[in-house]
């Protein structure tokens, strides 16, 4: 019965494929003949490609559920004894699946913003939808002829091949639909910017209606971004979160670029600016997220030679990350007349300035990640050589950029736009430059020699103090005029300019998190060390003593455990167990450290090789303050949501006035 359930899918892929094609068709038609026929056709087809390819997905993961080994993606990605969670989320584990989780989310966000803007850029609408149906063909076309997870084999073997141990981990369930919901989400913007392009209309219009599509694709990618450091700082066991690794800076790329885009389509909300900066940014912002999932399903980050195994997926890839290239960057030169605007900047002291630094900050910052990722792969390519690109590199190149957007963060949001005065900046930096030297000098006093660390502690405690300092003037003015107390004069403030304090809270969310892999990093105590039952070492302020290993089995792997008895000023306080497990099916060996987490800071243990005697290699680590790293995403989560739920600075124009001022323009 599942086998057929496949086929059901493969059926609802190849008919998606084919409506994505009508919707090119019959949205060009309409945006060239004002057909509304045709427009309600294509606008039609992307919904029902979404209940398609919602089929299509189901199909698969219900083949998983069952453990039907006919079907050749579960054979290579599950096992009888796989647990039901792990099922349920293997549709994700490998090439074939990951993409089809990319396609759904497309179809969802793309018959979502259609159905939301169908009334409100009626012109726009019919390039809005040839944009997604033609990125949905790419897709679909990929996963119906060279990457089809609806492949079955006979006679289908008698068990499967597991899923890879390191994706067994409850952290698979949330890091890849995430990241991968950040990615997709862009591609709304995207198909806005060049609905603009085209029609050569690319004022304050577009941006508004993808300010909200924005902060939602970059909160989700952020999200995918840190629960997939969480997800490496506990499950790889090496005590860290980020190793500037090539999978972990395909996904940061698009980050920046998006982080860019968001704070410069203020200045075209508030200014009439930035029209060219912001089209490049978004369609540079789209092309690394594909770029993302290229380097990331392709192969190619483990050789270029993956090609010769498969050169047909490789040249698609190539091909369709070229095509949106070239059609987006093409389009920007094309109509770079148009985007030229009448505003320009009146004073390098204003918010629209610091905007623009920003920006080029972050996009130096993402070009210098780009190059120390491909550089071994076009070294590679060209000479055969392998070499490889660590984090020294990105340490040095690019860390230095990013502390000059953390010092930016505090300067930008308190300078009006338009100019302001020297006298009056430098009263509101004043307070926040005193503060930043007495971090300094505690850090000095501290044993940190530095020179990017004690560079990031100013720079986050200036940031920190201008934001809070700004907070409290904009609240002093309200009490001034309305006489009420702090707390109510503070609620109100957020309540009535939630993007702008919105945004102020995201900043002191990045700010948390800048404070956590500062102490963590900075402050960070480890040891290896060979350990007999009944020695100890200390960690931090705590006391390990191991105790031996036992054996334990899993669902569907052995493990080996350590028992450390943990204690604090003499008196117990826990046990922690870390284990060593072997996975038969795969032939793998995975670590699970053990942590104990605090918001002074984390305790880790990780169980190394056994010797003779019951001794065994232990690691340990103690991170300080580390879980600040995790509750400050929380809180830039808080900060997007109350942006987010902000009216936009310009109203809506209604869809009949729009139309008439768009025909005289």
């Amino acid at each position: 019965m599942t086998a057929s359930l496949v086929k059901i899918g493969l059926s609802a892929a190849t008919t998606a494929f084919a409506l994505s094609l009508f919707a090119i068709l019959a949205a060009t038609l309409a945006a060239r003949g004002s057909r509304p026929a045709f427009l309600v056709g294509a606008r039609n087809a992307l919904i029902v490609n979404f209940a398609l390819v919602t089929l299509a997905a189901f199909t698969v993961v219900w083949s998983f559920v069952v453990t039907d080994f006919s079907v050749l993606y579960v054979a290579e990605n599950a096992n009888s004894r796989l647990p039901l969670l792990y099922r349920l989320t293997a549709l994700w584990g490998a090439h074939e699946g990951s993409l089809l989780l990319w396609l759904w989310y497309l179809c969802l966000f793309s018959a979502i913003a259609v159905a939301i803007d169908w009334r409100s850029h009626p012109l726009s609408m019919p390039w809005i939808i040839a944009t997604l149906a033609a990125v949905q063909a790419g897709f679909i076309g990929f996963i119906v002829f060279l990457s089809s997870p609806f492949r079955e084999i006979f006679p289908a073997p008698p068990e499967g091949r597991d899923l890879n141990p390191l994706l067994q981990d409850p952290g698979l369930a949330f890091h890849p639909p995430l990241l991968y919901m950040g990615y997709v989400a862009f591609s709304v913007p995207f198909a806005f910017a060049i609905a603009a392009l085209i029609r050569g209309h690319a004022g304050a219009e577009w941006v508004r209606a993808v300010r909200r599509w924005t902060l939602f694709a970059w909160a989700a990618l952020t999200s995918g971004i840190m629960l997939g450091g969480y997800w490496a700082y506990y499950e790889l066991g090496w005590g860290g979160y980020w190793a500037w690794d090539p999978v972990e800076n395909a996904s940061f790329l698009p980050w920046l670029t998006g982080t860019a885009f968001l704070h410069s389509i203020m200045a075209q909300d508030r200014r009439n600016m930035f029209h060219t900066w912001n089209v490049f940014l978004i369609v540079t912002t789209f092309a690394l997220s594909l770029l993302g999932t290229f380097l990331v399903r392709s192969g190619v980050l483990t050789s270029v030679h993956s090609f010769a195994v498969d050169p047909g997926r490789g040249t698609y890839m190539l091909a369709f990350l070229a095509v949106v290239m070239v059609a987006g960057y093409g389009l920007v030169i094309w109509r770079a007349e148009r985007l030229t605007a009448a505003t320009q900047l009146e004073s390098a002291w204003s918010r629209e300035a610091m905007l623009l630094v920003n920006n080029l900050f972050l996009l130096a910052a993402a070009a210098v990640v780009l190059l120390g990722t491909l550089y071994p792969l076009i070294v590679e390519a060209v000479s055969g050589d392998r070499v490889t690109v660590g984090a020294p590199y990105f340490n040095k190149v690019a860390i230095p950029m990013l502390v000059a957007v953390v010092f930016l963060m505090g300067i930008g949001p308190v300078v009006p736009w338009r100019s302001i005065k020297a006298r009056r900046l430098t009263d509101f930096l004043r307070w926040p430059a005193l503060v930043a030297l007495v971090a300094v000098a505690v850090a000095l006093l501290a044993g940190v020699r530095e020179a990017i660390g004690i560079a990031a502690i100013g720079a986050v405690a200036f940031t920190l103090a201008a934001t809070v300092l700004d907070f409290r003037r904009s609240v002093a003015a309200h009490r001034a005029v309305a006489k009420g107390g702090w707390l109510s004069s503070a609620w109100r403030v957020m309540r009535n300019a939630r993007q702008r304090y919105g945004g102020m809270i995201v900043h002191l969310g990045i700010l948390v998190i800048a404070f956590g892999m500062l102490a963590s990093g900075l402050f960070q105590q480890s040891v290896i060390v060979s350990l007999k039952p009944g020695e100890s070492i200390a960690l931090g302020p705590y006391h390990v003593t191991f105790r031996g290993v036992e054996s334990i089995d899993g669902p569907n792997y052995r493990a080996r455990a350590g028992r450390f008895d943990v204690s604090r000023d003499g008196v117990p306080v826990m046990e922690m167990r870390p284990e060593k497990r072997s996975y038969q099916e795969r032939q793998m060996v995975t670590t699970e450290a053990a942590i104990a987490s605090s918001l002074m800071g984390d305790l880790y243990l990780v169980l190394g090789d056994e010797a003779a005697q019951g001794a065994a290699t232990v690691r340990g680590y103690w991170n300080p303050l580390i879980l600040w790293l995790w509750v400050g995403w929380l809180v830039v989560l808080v900060g997007a949501a109350v942006a987010g739920s902000a009216r936009l600075y310009g109203a809506r124009t209604p869809a009949a006035a729009t139309v008439a001022q768009e025909q005289t323009a």
